[in-house]
């Protein structure tokens, strides 16, 4: 992915050398990956996420190291600025043409292990998420780091597709589509809230591509074999392929992200139109999507 010469996002908080309590016990990302199976690129869930990891025993832990950043980190960084910057120029010119506004944009931040949001606490075990109650993208790098032996895939615009996937839940909070759903789902069974959460995860992949779309068209940042990368990290964080990794076996009445072939085919159908307005992943029917 090309980035050189790329302005870097005004609304990056870089919290990484706050130290912070941690919610598990040991383990780090790749020991956590039943964790992350569950909540990966969650759309506002993080409570219920961090419930999860407490209600197995993972509830204990205490002060992290001091952090120092490396040359890895250094880099990961640049490029979660410069993504983010993107997805700024990109939602900001979508929302003028639509009519929907004034595009209020997110913050990002990017932390260390463990952090306080408005939505509770976060840990680097819950993956990258996106808090509606104060408008925030969180993501731990070391997710980045070591996406390749937690999910088997990697690459510049992998980390690209997993930011513009949170920002994704940023546009659903705004246009008023993310309150609706959880509102709906507060009232439903857990098997039918997690249909919603579906249909949510769905329209974040479509906006996912939308923006790759348009961050190309404005920056020519697309590589070949970059859309190709995206796609087989969309392949692999499918709750069907998740599943079968954690444990063996699918559990589609608990599916909250959708199938591989779903979000591949969001994904790619948001990329090829670049259309943000043709992504409506709730009027069809569920078997349809």
């Amino acid at each position: 992915m090309r980035l050189d010469g790329r302005r870097r996002s005004d609304n990056v908080d870089d919290r990484r050398r706050v130290s912070g309590k941690s919610i598990a016990a040991g383990g780090g990302i790749v020991g956590a990956i039943v964790a992350v199976v569950i909540t990966l690129m969650s759309g506002g869930d993080i409570g219920d996420a961090i419930g999860n990891l407490a209600s197995q025993g993972l509830g204990s832990g205490g002060s992290y190291p001091e952090y120092v950043e490396d040359e890895t980190d250094a880099y990961l960084f640049d490029l979660s600025s410069k993504v983010f910057a993107g997805t700024e120029d990109v939602w900001r010119e979508e929302f003028r043409k639509n009519g929907w506004g004034e595009y209020q944009e997110p913050k990002l931040v990017i932390y260390k292990d463990a952090v306080q949001t408005g939505c509770g606490q976060g840990t680097a075990q819950t993956g990258p998420f996106y808090c509606s109650a104060d408008e925030t993208v969180y993501i731990d790098l070391d997710f980045f780091r070591d996406m390749q032996s937690t999910i088997g895939g990697g690459g510049d615009f992998a980390y690209a597709y997993v930011i513009a996937h949170e920002v994704g839940h940023h546009v659903q909070h705004l246009l008023g589509t993310l309150d609706k759903a959880h509102n709906q789902m507060a009232r439903l069974s857990e098997t039918e809230g997690n249909k919603i959460s579906v249909r949510l995860e769905l329209q974040a992949d479509y906006y996912a591509g939308v923006w790759a779309y348009h961050d190309n068209q404005m920056f020519g940042s697309l590589e070949p074999g970059d859309l190709e990368v995206a796609l087989d990290v969309a392949s692999k964080i499918g709750d069907d392929y998740l599943q079968r990794k954690a444990y063996g076996r699918e559990m589609p009445e608990s599916f909250n992200h959708g199938r591989s072939e779903q979000r591949v085919r969001w994904f790619k159908k948001g990329f090829d139109t670049g259309v943000s307005t043709a992504g409506d992943t709730f009027t069809p029917s569920y078997t349809s999507l």
